[in-house]
């Protein structure tokens, strides 16, 4: 996850009750000026992505004592030493694999379900792995309770999901020091992965690795970022 000045990308928890009307008036003129502001202002022009955004109820996703805070220019703790990522972070990221509505998509680290409540919206098959089996559980029941068709496992992310890859995308929102070898065989031909890259006190690289129709791997990167490390071994 990324930090200011960094692009700290995160993952959250549980949500409060439902705001009244008038509350839900001022959170959606928060999200439109979130997208125009902070996104649209950055450069992202993918029109599904910017939808997406502008629909996804980002308050939603992050714990009710900051929901204050939910469409700020920053990411936010959601516990267990994970955070929601920052909007233009996801916004990006999202961009960056080049989505469309019926790829199949892997994201490693569900967190609180916001960037695959996003991929979902865009209308990508979503198959979400969360390491914290407490996250995973409460991700599963906030998406679908928000009507978000995704498939969420409590995993080990490094192993991805074998029995239903290849994926068209693949986004990871923890930091591993290399890309891990079983996510990139689990990436379809000319599919694009998207991760940062490096470890846990440096300053790390968001990484694209595009793969060929020969299995051939083009890597660039993006953008310096810091996230959270992607751990091994469950919770």
């Amino acid at each position: 996850m990324t930090r200011a000045p960094f692009l700290l990308a995160v993952l959250a928890l549980s949500c409060g009750p439902a705001p009244l009307a008038s509350d839900e008036s001022e959170l959606a003129r928060a999200r439109q000026r979130m997208v125009a502001e902070q996104i649209e202002a950055r450069g992202v022009k993918d029109p599904l992505v910017l939808d997406a955004l502008r629909k996804v109820p980002r308050h939603e996703f992050v714990p009710k004592a900051v929901a204050a805070e939910a469409y700020g220019d920053h990411p936010l703790s959601i516990g267990h030493a994970q955070t929601i990522s920052q909007p233009y972070i996801v916004a990006f990221m999202t961009e960056a694999v080049r989505p469309r509505r019926g790829m199949k998509v892997l994201e490693v680290g569900t967190g609180s379900g916001y960037q695959a409540a996003v991929l979902a919206s865009i209308g990508c098959r979503v198959y979400s792995i969360e390491i914290v089996r407490s996250l995973a559980d409460s991700a599963r029941t906030r998406l679908a309770r928000l009507g978000y068709d995704v498939q969420v496992r409590y995993g080990d992310g490094y192993l991805g999901w074998p029995e239903v890859a290849p994926f068209d995308a693949i986004l990871l929102t923890a930091a591993p020091e290399a890309v891990p070898a079983a996510l990139v065989q689990q990436l379809k031909a000319g599919g694009r992965l998207v991760a940062p890259v490096g470890g846990e006190h440096d300053v790390q690289r968001l990484t694209l690795v595009e793969k060929d129709s020969l299995g051939r791997q083009k890597r660039s990167e993006l953008l310096p970022v810091r996230f959270v490390p992607m751990r091994k071994g469950l919770r």
